[in-house]
């Protein structure tokens, strides 16, 4: 533990249903204190989940908790930046973000996830949705280029001549371009008949190769299903839930279409029977979830409603 660590004065061990409360912390001794318990007590949880009343405190302490304990793995689960009813979709890396946090903190891979208390008031796909729609590619695996392609279009990747951002592939005979969501680098699959023979990282601007890997995680391209049946069962619920003529609403003939319209987010609880919130992606485990405050959360939340 480093020195800056030891300076903070420990916490006593977490029990279930203890509640601390700390006050006077300035600068950044709250990410010391949070790093410092995150690692003295990481083997008795199975995640820390800090809810923060303002989303800049959330950016700040993604910042500042890796300066007093790098090893410990931080996420952050960030807001989609837009109003409500918005004629704007969230931006590709904000989506691309939400999903690889989600996904990480359903299978309990990170240590400490951020949240800023008006994300965690939305609602959100079932995990069963981001666990079946999530795809591994690995050295070695056999490939038909026309069953991809497909797998490619409904998980809501979109063809492009070469991969700039998340959600995006390219198909060039035996090369594969992917940029799944979730990632920092797009991926090259060099395949061999429709074997896949090597798996190589690459910087989207020189298209030069950085380094070998052995498997690509394939997050869904959306934060809902857009094959027909989802665009089917959203269309039902939209006559359900409005009234007038539908036809007459852009968003509801682009869906009809197959087209994602800027602003859909909004609409994402027409796409499932029932939407979660970020609690049910809780680590499947079982094991405890240390959860943390920062700021005055409950002011938040009426200032949200």
């Amino acid at each position: 533990m480093s020195d800056a660590l030891k300076l903070a004065p420990p916490i006593p061990a977490p029990r279930a249903g203890q509640r601390f409360t700390f006050s006077g912390l300035v600068g950044s001794s709250d990410a010391a204190l949070i790093a410092q318990s995150a690692l003295r007590y990481r083997s008795e949880f199975s995640v820390m989940v800090i809810f923060c009343a303002q989303a800049q405190e959330a950016q700040r302490l993604l910042e500042e908790i890796p300066a007093f304990a790098p090893q410990l793995k931080t996420r952050l689960l960030p807001d989609w930046e837009i109003l409500p009813y918005d004629h704007f979709s969230p931006h590709q890396d904000l989506v691309s973000e939400r999903l690889a946090t989600l996904y990480e903190l359903l299978n309990g891979s990170c240590d400490i996830v951020l949240v800023p208390i008006t994300t965690a008031l939305q609602k959100l796909g079932p995990p069963n949705f981001l666990s079946g729609h999530t795809f591994f590619f690995r050295q070695g695996d056999k490939l038909n280029e026309a069953a991809l392609k497909l797998q490619l279009q409904q998980a809501g990747y979109d063809p492009v001549s070469s991969v700039m951002r998340p959600g995006e592939y390219s198909i060039r005979g035996g090369l594969i371009d992917l940029f799944p969501m979730g990632s920092s680098l797009p991926y090259r699959l060099d395949l061999f008949g429709d074997e896949i023979e090597q798996i190589r990282a690459f910087d989207p601007d020189t298209q030069r190769s950085l380094y070998p890997v052995k498997e690509v995680r394939l997050l869904p391209g959306h934060e809902f299903p857009f094959d027909d049946a989802s665009r089917t069962a959203f269309r039902g619920r939209w006559r359900e839930v409005f009234e007038g003529d539908p036809t007459r609403c852009s968003i509801y003939k682009d869906a009809n279409l197959g087209i994602p319209s800027a602003g859909i987010e909004s609409y994402l609880p027409l796409f499932f029977d029932e939407c979660s919130t970020v609690f049910d992606y809780f680590p499947r485990s079982g094991d405890p979830v240390w959860l943390v405050n920062i700021g005055d959360v409950e002011e938040s939340i009426k200032g949200f409603w």
